[in-house]
């Protein structure tokens, strides 16, 4: 069984007892979070599209780590006027893991 929801602009296919990083979400560690943007729902016998969300699914998660992802370099550059800027950047995200996903049905 899994579910595609949406987290921070951005899809994601879960399922249960699975880890994943998603854009940073505030709160403390052990907090429950509830996804309830789910775009599909697959289980072993049928398969559920939502236009554009399915009201009857919801996904059930807690916060399992906040942090920093690698830091990535921006470097521009104009050549032979020696002009150069270099800056660093480090995404902040939350881990979370997906305890169930529930279809009232």
């Amino acid at each position: 069984m899994y579910a595609v929801i949406s987290a921070g602009g951005k899809q994601y296919k879960v399922s249960e007892g699975q880890t994943i990083r998603v854009e940073k979400i505030p709160g403390e560690i052990g907090a429950p979070i509830l996804f309830d943007r789910v775009l599909m729902y697959c289980d072993d016998d049928s398969m559920e599209v939502g236009q554009p969300t399915l009201d009857d699914v919801t996904v059930s998660s807690h916060i399992v780590e906040q942090g920093k992802a690698k830091k990535i370099i921006v470097f521009k550059y104009k050549r032979r006027k020696g002009y150069r800027k270099k800056r660093g950047h480090r995404q902040q995200y939350t881990a979370l893991k997906i305890d169930c996903i529930k279809a009232a049905r």
